[in-house]
């Protein structure tokens, strides 16, 4: 058995005797011999996912459940434990090394016993209440990664534009033989999500900053990246998130079989053109399904990335009762490198406008917590950017602020005469501590060509 499915085993396992516990604490009393034997299992899997890691953790998106980096559908017997978390606010569950079965037994107690909280404010109460010194209950938060301290951006530079010329020989590859190069994609998709462990930060700030000539290999780039990045915002790592990667990477692959004129074509397709348009996601997956040295996954994927939350996008008449979280990933992703991206036919959206589309329809294409989530994972002005504040003032964007995305962490070089600054200035504008007035507020996005400005450089020094 390989470490994956090793991983998926015990993942499943562990799913499955955690819904058996709770169920058995609801029906029986606390000494009935089925309680006692459903806490013992319980017990056992999570020991035996402890022999490889410290901690344990279970969290809750939409539908889907992740335990310890491996997302499972609730097909596990678990639909009424996930409506049962879901309920009582709860997210995200810890299990420590060293958890003792009297302490899984009281947690499981007070879970089954809980009420849904109505009042926002008093849920983190609620769910701190249901912690113990080896249980650790809370609702999922973005993961602020710490970069190293080296961050040469020169390097990280050079891997993104070596990953892009790697995607064009994927595509050419594909466009030859009639399918992707397995190896060439895997090694590309390994690359990324090593770069992206290195500097997270710079790795997203590039996605926004590449020249457009090459749009569909920056495009298949960047849905990787940002993809992978969901993914390890909400602890997904290891193998599979390079198969997060790797999917992200092949979305768009059937587009080899779509005419050249009608996939570069600057006018609004015509109904027939937007038809065979429609066919890409089949035939990607159709030529993603017969590489056994590619993940299942990549084929879902290409399939699916098209569909909505809702059931409507194509191809048409399929019918899914949940998407891959995978899919969603890149689904969002997909949109929102599609829309920032400036090509000759189409002006480059500002985030606001993009953002405001991914949680248009009120939320039935896209899951608004995993929407949620991804602007506070890239800010309505990603870090990179270059923006003028109210005082005529330019900065670059160094970080994201969780809890206010228009209010990122900036370094001011350019001062409202615009004489650029000997010493650049640090400004977090989610403060409000200042006693001559408020702090500055972005104004507006700035193209750094048009400014001669690499804001790169900036991130190359700032702290992480």
């Amino acid at each position: 058995m390989s470490d994956i499915e090793r991983r998926i085993r015990t993942a499943e396992d562990l799913l499955r005797h955690f819904a058996a516990c709770i169920k058995a604490v609801q029906l029986y009393s606390l000494d009935h011999p089925l309680v006692t034997r459903a806490a013992e299992q319980l017990a056992d899997t999570l020991e035996r996912a402890h022999v490889e890691a410290e901690h344990v953790v279970v969290g809750i998106v939409d539908r889907e459940v992740v335990v310890d980096g491996v997302p499972l559908t609730s097909g596990h017997g678990s639909a009424e434990t996930v409506e049962r978390l879901a309920a009582v606010g709860v997210e995200r569950i810890a299990f420590d090394r060293g958890v003792t079965s009297d302490e899984l037994m009281t947690f499981v107690r007070a879970l089954a016993a809980a009420r849904a909280e109505r009042d926002e404010d008093r849920v983190d109460e609620r769910l701190a209440a249901l912690s113990s010194p080896h249980i650790h209950v809370g609702r999922l938060r973005l993961q602020q990664r710490v970069e190293p301290g080296d961050s040469d951006m020169g390097a990280i530079r050079r891997d993104y534009q070596a990953a892009v010329a790697g995607a064009e020989a994927i595509w050419d590859h594909a466009q030859a033989e009639g399918s992707p190069d397995p190896a060439l994609a895997i090694a590309l998709a390994d690359g990324l999500a090593g770069t992206l462990g290195r500097n997270r930060r710079a790795m997203l700030a590039l996605t926004a900053l590449y020249e457009y000539d090459n749009y569909t290999f920056t495009h298949m780039v960047n849905v990787s990246v940002l993809t992978m990045a969901q993914a390890r915002s909400l602890g997904i790592d290891g193998a599979l998130l390079r198969q997060f990667g790797l999917a992200g990477l092949m979305h768009d692959i059937g587009k080899i079989r779509t005419p050249s004129e009608i996939l570069t074509k600057r006018d609004r397709l015509t109904e027939s053109e937007f038809a065979i348009m429609r066919k890409h996601p089949v035939d990607g997956a159709e030529m993603l399904r017969h590489r056994l040295e590619l993940p299942p996954l990549c084929a879902t994927v290409a399939f699916e990335h098209h569909l909505r939350v809702d059931g409507t996008g194509y191809p048409a008449g399929v019918s899914r009762g949940s998407l891959s979280l995978a899919t969603q990933f890149c689904s969002i992703a997909d949109v929102y490198d599609a829309m920032r991206s400036q090509r000759s036919y189409q002006r480059a959206f500002p985030t606001d406008r993009i953002l405001a589309v991914l949680k248009q329809n009120d939320g039935s294409r896209f899951d608004q917590r995993l929407v949620r989530r991804f602007t506070q994972l890239m800010g309505i002005y990603p870090a990179g950017n270059l923006v003028r504040l109210d005082s005529g003032a330019l900065a670059v964007v160094l970080q994201i602020h969780a809890p206010d995305p228009s209010r990122p962490f900036v370094r001011v070089i350019v001062d409202p005469d615009g004489q650029r600054l000997p010493t650049p200035r640090d400004v977090a504008l989610w403060v409000d501590d200042d006693p001559s007035g408020p702090p500055p507020r972005i104004v507006m996005p700035i193209d750094p060509a048009e400014a001669g400005i690499d804001p790169l450089e900036f991130l190359d020094t700032a702290a992480a």
